[in-house]
């Protein structure tokens, strides 16, 4: 059986373009996201036009035991698994105390336990491949404090950091593991994180689609980079970001994120 790449948070944004692109490459795909009867759709759209094997799993991956219902799901069914790429993820903008603390748990335990559990419970199977990946999607703000987005930033740095660790423990094995970090991208992520609209206004100048970072993400996947930032701005935004004293780099962000 030809295996499958996995892809979370699949039903919208950049994990479904990468979900098309994927499947015009052939792949057999297993997509999971919280809405049932988008995936259904997206499964019966993909595997009717590209005559390839689409399966999905409806779940919250930010509940307990979430991974685990992954893990059983993929092995009850004996799906092979060439890839994993963790994408699901949001944030929340505005003051770090406008949230109630259940919603920072829970963007926490999407951001960043879910890939971290996926991959762990994931990784025997991975590797069972002549050659598989695991790709991560983090941000351009895990590179910087964001006040205003202060816990997303943070999680993003988390997953960027674990994301470069275990590429360099997994050097020397059949796996890969690259981290893209895209920035500002035209995905419901701004309406999902209820950003004001300065920094919306301020992004739509920087935006790119879906479908462009999604085909340098695949790219960078399959070519083993280990990070990639996507659009040359962003890339320049990194730089600036840490040659620039931090104060300064967060003034600047926090005035655009203030309400």
């Amino acid at each position: 059986m030809k295996p499958y790449i996995l892809i979370t948070g699949s039903s919208k944004g950049i994990g479904k373009a990468m979900a098309e692109l994927l499947a015009e490459q052939k792949n057999n795909l297993l997509l999971l996201a919280r809405s049932e009867q988008i995936l259904a759709d997206l499964a019966r759209e993909l595997t009717q036009k590209h005559s390839i094997d689409v399966q999905y799993l409806a779940i919250d991956l930010a509940k307990d035991n979430a991974a685990e219902e992954v893990l059983q799901w993929v092995e009850s069914n004996h799906f092979p698994i060439q890839a994993l790429i963790n994408n699901a993820g949001y944030g929340l903008s505005g003051s770090f105390e406008k949230y109630p603390l259940i919603q920072h748990k829970d963007m926490m335990r999407l951001n960043m336990l879910a890939p971290v559990q996926l991959t762990y419970l994931l990784l025997p199977i991975l590797k069972q491949q002549q050659r598989s990946y695991v790709l991560n999607i983090a941000s351009a703000a895990a590179y910087q404090a964001v006040p205003g987005l202060t816990l997303y930033a943070a999680t993003k740095s988390f997953l960027l950091s674990f994301s470069r660790g275990l590429q360099f423990e997994l050097q020397n094995s059949n796996v890969s593991v690259t981290v893209v970090c895209p920035g500002a991208t035209d995905t419901d992520f701004p309406n999902r994180a209820q950003v004001g609209p300065k920094a919306q206004k301020a992004a739509a100048h920087l935006n790119m689609s879906a479908n462009e970072v999604a085909t340098l993400a695949i790219h960078a996947m399959y070519a083993g980079k280990t990070e990639k930032i996507t659009g040359f701005v962003n890339q320049l935004g990194v730089i600036f970001a840490w040659l620039l004293p931090k104060k300064w780099v967060e003034k600047a962000a926090a005035g655009m994120y203030k309400e």
